[in-house]
């Protein structure tokens, strides 16, 4: 048996036994994800990868301070990443909640960073955007709020990071973008995991997660 296999069965196993209290999974090797179904694949390196592996592409967009951020300012870390707006009354503020505290969990670790993608860019000036950290405490060089041109957003959500779940139909860029997922990015720019933004045991597994990738840089 593969052992991964061995190590996913032993965590599912004692997850069952143990009904009184949710576990957060342990393993020392993360999946790869490549495309929008999340079927994992299981790579010792990314020197083991096939070639021409999904990989975030270059990206060119302006953080709450005015600042472009592209992919040359995630290169090396491991970053997570969703997509919201500022106007948002029902989901985004319990996952600005959720991503805050990833946010405080790595705080001082510059090896770590968030990027929150507007899905109303033409309405989340940088101005808003940064009314918005002040108001939710996002520190402003390890969380990213992002805005730019709807194209380059809208392109990197669906086809890139994979956050939307209703797969095969056919978008175009009047139809909105709203997920609570959460995408976790290595170092290399490779999808890692997703995860539920509304859900505490899944901020918890991701920050595990996050822990894991520290240990390969």
């Amino acid at each position: 048996m593969n052992k991964y296999l061995i190590t996913l069965v032993f965590i599912v196993f004692f997850t069952g036994c143990n009904t009184k209290k949710e576990q957060i999974s342990s393993i020392k090797i993360l999946p790869y994800y490549e495309e929008a179904t999340f079927t994992p694949r299981w790579f010792e390196t990314d020197q083991d990868l096939p070639a021409n592996f999904h990989q975030i592409p270059s990206f060119t967009l302006q953080n709450q301070l005015g600042k472009t951020i592209t992919e040359q300012d995630v290169d090396g870390k491991i970053y997570v990443v969703d997509f919201f707006f500022t106007t948002c009354p029902g989901i985004c503020p319990r996952m600005t909640d959720n991503m805050a505290i990833v946010q405080k969990e790595f705080l001082n670790d510059d090896r770590v960073l968030l990027l929150s993608h507007s899905v109303t860019p033409e309405f989340d000036s940088v101005a808003t955007l940064q009314v918005y950290a002040e108001a939710n405490g996002i520190v402003s060089d390890r969380w990213h709020l992002l805005t730019g041109e709807r194209k380059e957003i809208y392109d990197l959500g669906r086809n890139h990071y994979f956050v939307e779940e209703d797969l095969g139909l056919a978008k175009d860029l009047n139809d909105f973008i709203h997920t609570e997922n959460f995408v976790l990015i290595d170092q290399n720019r490779h999808i890692r995991g997703i995860y539920n933004g509304l859900n505490k045991t899944a901020i918890a597994q991701l920050i595990a997660d996050i822990n894991t990738l520290k240990t390969k840089i």
